[in-house]
């Protein structure tokens, strides 16, 4: 279990460190997609009197009606390789519900495939709760994939 974990908001398009993920196989990106506001926080590990990177978070909103109080935040996130098992997901996944929750957010959610058991474990941990499979909801680029959601409410 890793000891000091925290979060740090950064912008879109500041240069996180790649890590590999069979679930991040997208192939092409939908024009519309990229126009999509999408928050980021790096997650970062203290190691002595050094705080490192390891891996980032993402949010952006998702819409269940036309109110304010019907906006939700979806998150993803990703762990350098090296970093993985350690407990660090579930911390910097239950940080950052945490965060969005202080911004008013009553519902945020994240997505996983269905095979992503390791996902599904942090998301647990970190106190999200499983609602059900959203069946062939993400194209990747070898198929259409089953996703489960998970929801953290305030």
């Amino acid at each position: 279990m890793a000891s000091e974990v925290r979060i740090r908001a950064v912008e879109r398009d500041y240069p996180v460190k790649a890590s590999t993920s069979p679930f991040d196989d997208w192939g092409a990106i939908s024009e519309e997609a990229k126009s999509m506001v999408i928050f980021r926080w790096l997650i970062e590990l203290r190691t002595g009197d050094q705080w490192q990177e390891v891996g980032n978070l993402s949010s952006h909103a998702v819409w269940y009606g036309p109110t304010e109080s019907s906006k939700a935040m979806n998150i993803g996130i990703s762990l350098l390789e090296e970093f993985r098992g350690q407990g660090i997901g579930s911390i910097a996944q239950r940080l950052l519900a945490e965060e969005l929750h202080r911004q008013g957010y009553v519902r945020v959610e994240a997505s996983t495939d269905v095979t992503n058991i390791a996902e599904q474990r942090a998301l647990e941990k970190a106190g999200f709760l499983f609602e059900g499979t959203l069946r062939k909801a993400q194209g990747r680029v070898d198929a259409l994939h089953d996703l489960q959601v998970w929801s953290h409410l305030s």
